[in-house]
């Protein structure tokens, strides 16, 4: 296994292979740290799979768990990310695959996960009902892709994650990451491409970090 330590700066924030070795070492309660950096991530990257705000949020408590049992597997050849959003993925194909029956009757209604608030609180109503609306049309729009390229466009698109780490997340060429982002595009571009771009799609809100790290600090015991 690579060492994943080394002294920190003063003042300076843990990378991500300096929390993994504290909290390795028994220091549980920062394994916080790395669930609140990646929180918004897995959380789009699962999305991309789950339509249902509820099943998202399980998939990441157990994928936390999974990650925080597993951690001294952690070897370093990928970014934390990287390795994080595999195990991500896994448990959204195995909760597909135990819900196989339900979620083919499953209407997709995204209206569930919307209930965090919008950025900016000190727009005038008129606006923030306007993008609210905004949103939950470009989420649909998304929720409608193929599985495959709708997983793509969240954590290329959205995330704004390199071709590469994509790929490696999710198994496939960068070639077909590029062809599976051409594809989605060219599926939303008739109805609301041109509000994909600064729209704050998938947004995993504060509300749902905050109860998301509670659970998983109660079951890990940190």
């Amino acid at each position: 296994m690579k060492a994943l330590h080394s002294a920190p700066k003063p003042g300076t924030p843990l990378s991500d292979r300096e929390v993994i070795a504290e909290v390795i070492a028994g220091r549980t309660g920062l394994y916080e740290i790395l669930m609140r950096r990646y929180n918004q991530r897995l959380y789009r990257a699962i999305r991309g799979y789950l339509p249902d705000g509820a099943d998202v949020q399980d998939a990441m408590q157990e994928t936390y768990v999974k990650a925080f049992k597993n951690l001294d597997r952690y070897n370093g050849d990928a970014a934390f990310s990287t390795w994080l959003i595999r195990i991500g993925i896994n448990e959204a194909l195995q909760h597909l695959r135990r819900t196989k029956r339900r979620t083919a009757h499953m209407v997709l209604d995204t209206d569930q996960e919307l209930t965090h608030e919008l950025p900016d609180t000190h727009m005038d109503p008129e606006h923030t009902v306007e993008d609210a609306e905004t949103r939950r049309i470009v989420e649909r729009a998304v929720d409608q892709l193929p599985e495959a390229y709708r997983a793509v466009y969240l954590l290329r698109e959205v995330e704004e994650l390199p071709s590469a780490e994509v790929a490696a997340c999710l198994g496939i060429s960068e070639s077909n990451v590029k062809v599976r982002l051409h594809r989605a595009k060219a599926l939303l571009r008739e109805t609301v491409w041109e509000q994909l771009e600064d729209a704050p799609v998938f947004e995993f809100g504060q509300d749902h970090c905050d109860v998301l790290v509670q659970r998983v600090m109660e079951r890990i015991g940190g």
